[in-house]
């Protein structure tokens, strides 16, 4: 296996986008998602950067890449079109031991990004190694349609279960067989198709009074 899986925790850290177009737009929005603070440097930006900098919610250095801006930079990515600034980019990170991803360049990349499958916390990566980003589109688009929003709301309810059971002072082993039991109990396709009832039924049985869904949905709010 060339690269070890791993997800990142990039909340409140800076990141370096370098590169304003289509490509980097994508590569911001999805740092946005994970609540990263975000610096673009590029002489050139998209619409929605502009409007994402006008608003705050990025800052945008308009004009071209200089070594510093690496300066306090947990990790970044080069999504230009410009081969030598690409390769710069690289050197300079690896002098720094920064993570560094180049946009479809994955020999000068320290790590890779995957294609991703994304239902509120449920996240499905997929990687090909870099080997073929066609296929991994490909899966992505299959488990899509495997793994529709009702994934999103079962986390949501199963953590919300959790935080309650842990004020109690209950040990984390103590409910594992009670988790197993909601799982195996058709608790997703009750979500998916919005039985209520039965679910409230079938968290009554499990866990007695006071664990309904309405209730525990806005605690984890």
């Amino acid at each position: 296996m060339r690269y070890y899986p791993v997800n990142l925790d990039i909340l409140n850290r800076k990141c370096l986008v370098v590169g304003g177009g289509s490509v980097g737009t994508r590569k911001v929005i999805t740092l946005l998602d994970c609540g990263a603070t975000i610096i673009v440097v590029s002489p050139v930006a998209s619409e929605k950067l502009l409007e994402l900098a006008d608003n705050s919610v990025i800052t945008l250095k308009k004009r071209p890449y200089q070594t510093s801006d690496l300066d306090g930079t947990f990790l970044v990515i080069g999504a230009t079109d410009d081969e030598e600034l690409n390769r710069q980019i690289s050197g300079d990170a690896e002098k720094l031991n920064m993570l560094c991803n180049i946009a479809d360049r994955p020999k000068v990349c320290n790590f890779i990004l995957p294609s991703i499958v994304n239902r509120g916390d449920l996240v499905i990566s997929i990687s090909t190694s870099g080997k073929s980003p066609a296929f991994a589109k490909k899966l992505r688009k299959e488990l899509e349609k495997q793994f529709g929003e009702e994934y999103a709301e079962f986390l949501r309810l199963m953590g919300a279960i959790r935080k309650k059971l842990l004020r109690k002072k209950h040990q984390p082993e103590a409910h594992k067989h009670l988790f197993e039991q909601l799982i195996s109990s058709g608790l997703i396709e009750m979500i998916k198709n919005n039985k209520k009832e039965d679910i409230n039924s079938l968290l009554f049985e499990i866990f007695g009074k006071g664990y309904d869904f309405e209730s525990l949905m806005k605690t984890d709010r």
